[in-house]
Parts: structure tokens; sequence; C-alpha cells
């Protein structure tokens, strides 16, 4: 769903920007659409035994995509807020000490990734690089563009970016709609070398991904994708895609999930042709940001295994609960998943919410980062028990 689609279906469903909302007896603050305004309620968080939620960073408009320098800066991209902000926990204490924003008045800059001292931001149509960044957090200068060869549609066009363990940049081009067949440069993930020369199409039939990451051993990428809308209130789930190799074509616009083709375009050519996805989704989920979990503070079952932020439904018929606004984990044994469970929920009762998340990153310790666009925090999560 698109910026735009999203703010008008916010903009019904609010009084003067918000709603006080009443789930048993307590009072949930729904936020702004993404402007933050959401009181935290850490208390309602659900997590397995011996883990335990802090808010490592507040006050972040529309905190979005997550990424880190080797030094441990975490940076962090944003979407109507224009911004870029870059955390520090100086003195290693679970909370960011420092939050700066280190630009501002950028078109939609989601995208964030590292690399060589530099930040790689992604806007709508372009990708910049802030050379040498980390020394000039409060006054990063002009940065150079690395590419505006993507398109300018808004519908989907907010990305995620990341760098592949081949040092090359991948950049998701969504659909600019919710169903439709415009053919390249959409429904793909591209990749580049740093510089930006190389251009390539990695993958098709994508419809909009807002998280990818390597498999730790196999290095095979893994994303996320997000099913159409208007197709029933429990199909078709979102997905979670296995990539080994380029030239993959993942079924958009023709089939969803593997199996059900598209009533608009699914006669065109059929479901048996694309990969289907590894894990069929909540339906309408909101599935963005993932990583495989590659630290070793976490108890053995969760290394290694894939842990995704579900921002949360909006295309349910009214009187059924919202899907999503939680953290879930697909379990994978090589290459397939065998497990796909929640992690930690409580953000969303029914269809009142006060936190979605985003991103997921973990942090040396291994204690893991999730933002919050609707918050405007990040949150630490951390195991402490047996």
């Amino acid at each position: 769903m698109s910026e735009e689609q999203e703010a008008s279906v916010l903009k019904k469903i609010t009084i003067a920007g918000a709603i006080i909302a009443t789930v048993g007896s307590a009072a949930i603050i729904l936020a702004q659409g993404r402007g933050g305004a959401a009181r935290v309620q850490l208390e309602k968080i659900k997590l397995p035994p011996g883990f335990q939620i802090s808010v490592f960073a507040e006050g972040l408009r529309n905190a979005r995509s997550l990424t880190q320098s080797p030094s441990g800066t975490i940076f962090v991209g944003s979407d109507r807020a224009g911004s870029v902000y870059a955390l520090r926990d100086d003195n290693k204490d679970g909370k960011a000490d420092r939050v700066i924003t280190v630009v501002s008045g950028l078109n939609t800059p989601n995208g964030v990734a590292f690399r060589d001292g530099a930040l790689y931001v992604a806007e709508i149509n372009r990708v910049l690089r802030f050379d040498n960044i980390e020394p000039k957090l409060e006054a990063s200068g002009p940065p150079a563009v690395v590419t505006d060869k993507f398109p300018t549609d808004r519908h989907h066009g907010w990305k995620f970016i990341r760098f592949g363990p081949d040092g090359m940049l991948y950049v998701p081009v969504g659909a600019p709609c919710n169903i439709c067949n415009r053919g390249d440069p959409y429904n793909t993930i591209w990749r580049m070398r740093p510089d930006g020369s190389a251009l390539e199409i990695f993958a098709r039939g994508v419809r909009n991904t807002v998280g990818f990451d390597w498999h730790p051993s196999s290095r095979e990428l893994w994303f996320t994708d997000n099913g159409r809308d208007n197709f029933g209130d429990d199909m078709p789930g979102d997905e979670l895609n296995r990539a080994p190799k380029a030239g993959m074509h993942f079924g958009y616009p023709f089939c969803h999930e593997g199996t059900i083709a598209d009533p608009e375009f699914g006669a065109q050519r059929k479901c048996g042709e694309f990969e289907p996805p590894a894990q069929r989704l909540l339906p309408h989920a909101g599935a963005v940001g993932m990583r495989f979990y590659t630290g070793s503070q976490f108890p053995q079952a969760y290394r290694n295994q894939i842990f995704i932020a579900e921002h949360g439904s909006w295309n349910r018929s009214p009187g059924l609960p919202y899907n999503g606004n939680r953290v879930s984990v697909a379990h994978v044994d090589g290459n397939k998943v065998v497990r796909y469970e929640p992690f930690a929920e409580g953000w969303l009762e029914g269809r009142a919410r006060w936190g979605r998340p985003v991103d997921i990153e973990v942090l040396p310790d291994g204690s893991m980062l999730v933002s919050d666009d609707m918050a405007g925090v990040v949150y630490r999560i951390a195991y402490a028990g047996k």
C-alpha cells in the first residue's frame, strides 16, 4: 500500500489525529500515522521466558531501517520525517547516550547501509553516499549521488538497501500499484557496485520487499515480500522467499503464495513457472525487516534463525482483528523453513495498536534492536534467563 493510501485510511479512522481506544481497563493511544505519537507500553510486550525488552532510543520520528558501523554507530532511516538518525551507546549500558539527526530534508530516506566508512541512504529514486560520516555526524555535508536511475513513483517507492556478501549493494524497486504488470524496472531487486556501476536486476516478480538478509553459512539471499491487497481478508499471505541465484522470478503479478493465480493476471502465466515462497506468512501482516540472528546471546534454538518485523495490516474487513504488529521467527533447517511462530507480541490488541515494528539489527553483544515507526523508538531485546 502506498504512503498516500495509508495516510488516507488513517485519516478516516482517526479523530484529530488519534483515537483513544479502551481495551479492558487500559487506554491505548493510537499514533498519528507513522508520526511517533504513541505511548510506549513495554509491559504489554510478551516474549519467550528469559527475554527482556527495553527502549534503546526514543524521539525518532518514523524510525525505520537500521544499519550499524563496525565502531558501533547505529543509523536509522525514516520516511515522512525525511531524516536519518545516528545512535551511540558509548558506555555500553544498553541505551543510546546520544541521538543525532545526521541529515534532514530528504525524500523518504527509508534505506540505510554502511560500508568503508560511508553511509549509504536510499531515497525514492536515488542512492546517496555520505563519506567518512562518523567524525562528522552533526555536520555531514553534501552527499555524493551514487545513482539516480530509479523510478520516482511513491507507491512502494521507499527502499530498503543492504550490502551482500558479494560486495554489491542490493536495492528493490516495488510495484507502483496494488496489482499491475508494468514490467522492468518494477517488481524487482537490483544490485550494483558501491560506486553505482554494473547496475543489474537480480530477481523479478517481487511486489514489495522492505527487508532482506543473507544466510550466514550458505550466503543465499532471503527476503520478505508483501502480498497484494483487496483479494480477501485471509489471502494472499505475505511471503518469505529464498533466492540462491540471480535470475529467479517469484510470481508477482501472476501468482501469489506459489499456488494462487491472480484474478486479473493469472491467466497469462502459470504458477508452476515461478519460485514458490520458502514460507507463507500472515496475510496482510506487512512483513518488512528481517535478519538472521548471528549473535551468541540468545539460546541455541534461535541462532542462525530468521527474525521478521511484521509492521501490521490495514486490509481487513471491519470487525476483524488486524494481523502483524509483532516480531516473528522463522526456524530454518538448511534451506527449508520448519517452523514459523510469534516471538514478540503486544503492540496490537484487536484493531487497536500503539506500535509497529519495522526493522531488526543484531548488536555485537548478541542483543537485538527493533525499530518502531509508530512509537518513534528503537527497542532492545536481550536474553538474561536460562
